[in-house]
């Protein structure tokens, strides 16, 4: 398979996955772990704790190398190691990255690791990718990190890899080839291949106008940031805006989630403000709720969360 390079998504297409995610047509929640200032043990208690509530469909991570919360390093558990020694903990649940750092790993590296949880989580993988943008963590391991421009450009190319080697050209001799100012391809396969046909979903979590513009055309879902200045006004005009270029470029938005992050403290103050937050998003469109835990604390503030919030939550949108 040979993509026009002059021809955005040319060759890997700008269709999505056959499989786009969490159940379309309902509410669902789920919940995220960062793993900074965390140890192993108590992630591991506190994802276990999860499999038991069955109220949340999803497990989440962040990806950092070292803690953002503090002025330079910190601890930081690798994230896609990570998700990968967790899953058994969620069997039959979503695992994914809210989102992944396109700067960190070649994208054919990221397609086989993410080819590998499709099959490890017997296809309930979502591949959540971003731009990258932690300038201490770059510098700090030598890592480059572009002006924005260029981060999106690389996140779109990313993308087209990891959907060329998802696509059945890249099962079978002599591969697929894609070029790519950034990362081409030269008659690659990727076996063995997905599970899932098309591979895992992709979910974007591009926040300007390009970006937005990227989650239309490639992805199944859109992440909104658990940063307090992007609000319910922020989600819903994103929102509109990505559904203005889903029905211009003439797909289908049945399917394509809309997801929002909502942090849940430390105490009940946190749990009420996380309820009025999340229940806020719903109203106005999210199909997906992340309920983002302060992970040092385990799973006992898991099971608090799990009743306090998400069981309520269902039972007033589900």
């Amino acid at each position: 398979m040979t993509a026009d390079p002059a021809r955005p998504g040319a060759g890997a297409g700008p269709a999505v996955a056959a499989v786009s995610g969490l159940p379309a047509g309902r509410v669902t929640v789920g919940f995220k772990t960062s793993p900074q200032d965390v140890s192993w043990t108590t992630l591991d208690e506190t994802w276990a704790a999860a499999g038991e509530e069955s109220s949340l469909s999803a497990g989440w991570l962040n990806d950092h190398l070292t803690d953002p919360n503090v002025d330079a390093g910190g601890s930081s558990i690798e994230a896609v190691t990570l998700v990968t020694a967790l899953a058994r903990r969620l069997p039959g649940r979503w695992l994914g990255h809210a989102v992944l750092s396109n700067t960190f790993r070649h994208p054919a590296v990221l397609a086989k690791a993410a080819t590998l949880l499709d099959h490890v989580t017997a296809g309930h993988f979502i591949l959540g990718l971003g731009a990258g943008w932690h300038e201490d963590e770059h510098t700090a391991y030598g890592l480059t990190l572009p002006p924005i421009g260029e981060r999106i450009a690389r996140l779109e190319s990313a993308v087209r890899v990891v959907q060329a080697l998802n696509s059945p050209a890249a099962a079978t001799p002599p591969g697929v080839s894609l070029e790519d100012p950034f990362y081409p391809l030269r008659n690659a396969l990727n076996l063995p291949a997905p599970l899932t046909p098309g591979g895992p979903p992709i979910w974007l979590g591009g926040q300007g106008p390009r970006g937005l513009r990227m989650a239309a055309r490639y992805a199944s879902g859109w992440l909104l940031p658990a940063i307090p200045e992007f609000d319910l006004p922020y989600f819903s005009e994103r929102r509109d805006g990505i559904l203005a270029e889903i029905e211009t470029l003439g797909r289908d938005p049945a399917g394509f989630s809309f997801v929002a992050q909502v942090p849940t403290g430390q105490d009940g103050v946190g749990l009420a403000r996380a309820r009025e937050l999340a229940a806020g998003y719903i109203g106005g469109g999210a199909s997906h709720v992340i309920l983002g835990l302060v992970a040092g604390l385990g799973p006992d503030r898991l099971r608090l969360v799990a009743r306090e919030v998400a069981e309520p939550l269902l039972d007033q949108f589900a």
